[in-house]
């Protein structure tokens, strides 16, 4: 029986992750906490394994420090995560010596579309991307378009150039590793994450939609299972799967 606290117990994400934990029959939740409480405190009273946090951006790195330090190990599915933070959550889980598992997306789904991407990426270059969140979502581009512009980054052999001309500026996106990104933000939108690629005559869409929170939680359960296997940093769900 695997020991369970949920930090951001309850946000959205949050008050989902509490849910499936409790039905869960390998697991047990034994404490959920949120911003301004003692997380290492909550997870060394409790004897926690694994914590999950689903909490902001600003506080994830603190918080996962706090989690390692206190002995658990950490599911991260905070957004907004970039190249530095992911190299520092790197060095933590080293000098704590602790795993943890940080997912920009745990929808297996999502994993596959950033994986058929890459694949994609080394046979039709020319790519841009569109990902789209409800209006309350802070960070732009989502933890999910870094990934997926990562991904592609790491798959193409080259770089192709596009028009860069804008008569209104910022129209044409953002640049990450060299990927055009476009993010949009609109009010009774979940989640959507959508790869346009071009070749010579043709275009192929790949395109992933969230329409519930419980998209997530196979992912997020998997992730607790199996992070204590892991050695250091483990970072996206593909590894996993």
């Amino acid at each position: 029986m695997i020991r369970v606290a949920v930090n951001g117990a309850r946000g959205r994400m949050g008050t989902e992750v509490v849910g499936a934990v409790t039905d869960a029959v390998d697991l047990k939740l034994v404490a959920t906490t949120d911003l301004g409480d003692d997380l290492a405190s909550a997870i060394r009273d409790h004897r926690a394994d694994v914590v999950v946090d689903f909490t902001v951006a600003d506080a994830a790195l603190a918080n996962l420090e706090a989690i390692l330090s206190a002995g658990a190990a950490a599911v991260v599915g905070t957004s907004g995560f970039d190249a530095a933070a992911v190299a520092r959550a790197r060095e933590l889980c080293a000098q704590h010596e602790r795993p943890a598992l940080v997912a920009p997306n745990f929808a297996v789904a999502s994993v596959l579309l950033a994986r058929f991407a890459a694949e994609t990426a080394r046979y039709l270059p020319h790519v841009e991307l569109l990902e789209a969140h409800h209006d309350a979502k802070t960070d732009a581009p989502s933890g999910t378009a870094l990934k997926v512009a990562a991904d592609i980054a790491g798959a193409r052999v080259e770089v192709p150039s596009a028009p860069e001309g804008e008569s209104v500026p910022g129209v044409r996106g953002g640049v990450v590793q060299g990927v055009r990104v476009h993010a949009m933000r609109v009010p009774g939108l979940l989640a959507r994450m959508e790869c346009l690629f071009g070749g010579p005559g043709d275009t192929l869409t790949l395109r992933h939609d969230t329409l519930t929170r419980a998209s997530f939680m196979p992912g997020v359960l998997l992730a607790i299972r199996h992070v204590q296997e892991r050695t250091g940093l483990t970072y996206g769900l593909e590894h996993l799967l």
